[in-house]
């Protein structure tokens, strides 16, 4: 009589060695329990789960169809068991409000994901090196395979650089030894395609608003400035140092609005070139006609305000995913250990640049 006759389920059989799906019902399968359906020790099946090449490619499907007859799914707990790994990303970050570390904050969130990994990040608001030691120990502690340190200040690269050996380590914008692998964008090329944008306008110089001292960023910036101007025998004038804010930028615009001479301004960042366009315009100074100015980064409001600002694109989010993928590499052991991989930047030409006042023709 069938099992339909009788009103009773049907029973799976189960395979040698071991139960069925059926049998796990209201519990919840473990790895033991695919090891003696498939046949196979658990080491094997944590060798499968791990996708080690030693595996024969027969015994890895009857693993797989054990999984999936059982409906074993595999814990992060248990990878991380068995590889020795806890799949997550530690990143060290400063300052991480302002929009440059915050994109690329982002993006290497995005970037670990893809990778399977998880991140677990510390954000400190100064860079001594006790505070950058104490985040890196924590880090270690919590497992975190590896490392991946936004470390924009001179002060940062020193506190690194005392970091133990053993610790996978990936840098964002810094100049440490060639064991470390580093990831920064060409901010000296960034500069310097801004400076010879404006002089091609016709502007005998270039003024320009630097960041702060001890960044690197801002310390290569006015290095391409500086080098651009002496390299086209134009006059260079003493940067001025804001802090990056929009505050800093007003300040410092201020004092250039009463300057007839300054025809053209470079900012080091678009934060600070909105404050000179502020200070321009309340002192009656119009831009473009009257002053050309460029920012650094490319904010997404830089489209949009008035008048739309020429600056530099800086790609963060490609910044974030080739720090991954390094650090990724390493853990792989695979790559080399002191790549430096610099990211390309982009001038990007809006209405804040004209021609210098008296050269309309260009």
């Amino acid at each position: 009589m069938s099992a339909a006759a009788t009103g009773r389920p049907a029973t799976g059989r189960p395979a040698a060695g071991g139960r069925s799906r059926r049998s796990f019902a209201g519990t919840k399968p473990v790895m033991d329990d695919v090891a003696r359906l498939a046949g196979v020790s658990k080491q094997t099946v944590s060798r499968v789960l791990n996708e080690h090449p030693s595996v024969r490619p027969d015994t890895r499907a009857r693993v797989l169809a054990a999984m999936n007859e059982l409906g074993y799914r595999p814990s992060s707990s248990a990878r991380s068991l068995a590889s020795g790994r806890t799949r997550v990303l530690g990143v060290i970050s400063f300052d991480a409000s302002r929009h440059g570390p915050a994109s690329i904050l982002t993006a290497i969130n995005l970037a670990a994901r893809e990778a399977g990994y998880l991140i677990s990040s510390i954000a400190l608001p100064q860079s001594e090196a006790s505070a950058v030691a104490q985040a890196v120990g924590r880090l270690a502690a919590e497992g975190a395979d590896g490392v991946i340190a936004i470390a924009p200040q001179q002060d940062t690269d020193k506190a690194l650089a005392d970091i133990a050996p053993g610790i996978p380590l990936v840098i964002l914008e810094s100049h440490l030894g060639p064991d470390v692998p580093v990831v920064t964008s060409d901010s000296a090329a960034g500069a310097g395609l801004a400076v010879e944008h404006l002089l091609s306008l016709g502007h005998r110089t270039v003024h320009h608003i630097a960041g702060p001292r001890g960044w690197l960023a801002a310390e290569q910036r006015v290095r391409g400035w500086r080098r651009a101007l002496e390299a086209a025998g134009a006059f260079v004038p003493e940067p001025l140092i804001g802090d990056w804010s929009a505050s800093s930028g007003y300040t410092l615009g201020r004092r250039l609005a009463s300057r007839p001479d300054a025809t053209a301004v470079f900012a080091s960042n678009d934060h600070m070139a909105l404050g000179v366009l502020r200070a321009l315009h309340e002192a009656g100074r119009r831009v473009p006609d009257d002053v050309s100015v460029i920012g650094y980064d490319d904010i997404p409001e830089a489209p949009y305000l008035l008048p739309p600002l020429t600056t530099v694109h800086n790609d963060f989010a490609e910044t974030g995913r080739r720090a991954v993928d390094l650090l990724v590499q390493r853990l792989a052991g695979s790559g080399e250990r002191g790549v430096r991989s610099v990211v390309p930047v982009e001038l990007i030409v809006r209405g804040s640049t004209g021609p210098a006042p008296g050269r309309a023709d260009g």
